[in-house]
């Protein structure tokens, strides 16, 4: 008896393909241009594949924004650790955090499992959660550092922090979705002006009163 044809397997692509093929598709073309079958056929993959990996459109998201997050974390942590003051590293840590102008793709996709975590399950709202807290204790380091060496005057910096961050996602949901008066530019004058204004040491804001009044 003539054995029976061997059905052809075809590999997946490896995970980390997938969620980079998606993030590029939102930078081309949008969320509205991200689907289950389009990526598949980007990637060589059914949509049910794709459906057995991620089981559904917001895991699917959620793993893509966790996939740039991992990448953003790993700039963070590199531009945290090199050489210079507090502030000028507590700057590049805010040109990091914004968009990097309309339409941005990776806030393009934070807006988006925002928006679906009203309905979200207990995991993934604790995985985005733990995207925040990533940023925030890097951030909340940043500003010890700073007050240790003198740089900033004191703050509590735990809350400093929470404050300095919703003052960012404001700024970046406006920039994101192209407000007029809200490019990036505007929006890094507006944060290194409210650094003057809540961190820099007494006696420093002290001086630039008295240069102001000569």
């Amino acid at each position: 008896m003539t054995p029976a044809p061997r059905r052809t397997r075809y590999a997946a692509p490896p995970r980390e393909d997938v969620l980079a093929a998606a993030m590029a598709t939102i930078a081309e073309r949008g969320l509205d241009g991200l689907t289950m079958a389009g990526l598949g056929r980007d990637v060589g993959m059914s949509s049910g594949h794709l459906l057995y990996y991620f089981r559904s459109k917001d895991e699917l998201l959620l793993r893509t924004l966790e996939w740039s997050e991992s990448r953003l974390g790993a700039e963070r942590r590199a531009l945290l650790a090199r050489p210079g003051s507090a502030r000028e590293r507590l700057e590049a840590y805010i040109g990091l955090y914004l968009p990097a102008g309309h339409r941005d793709p990776h806030w393009t996709l934070w807006l988006e499992v925002w928006g679906r975590s009203r309905n979200a399950d207990d995991d993934a709202r604790a995985r985005q959660a733990a995207i925040e807290g990533a940023w925030h204790r890097d951030l909340v380091a940043l500003l010890a550092e700073g007050m240790s060496r003198g740089e900033f005057r004191p703050v509590d910096a735990d809350r400093f922090a929470a404050r300095l961050r919703a003052l960012l996602d404001g700024f970046s949901i406006h920039v994101t979705v192209g407000i007029p008066g809200t490019g990036r530019e505007q929006v890094l004058a507006q944060a290194a002006e409210f650094l003057d204004e809540t961190l820099s040491p007494e006696e420093r804001g002290g001086e630039r009163d008295d240069r102001a009044r000569h």
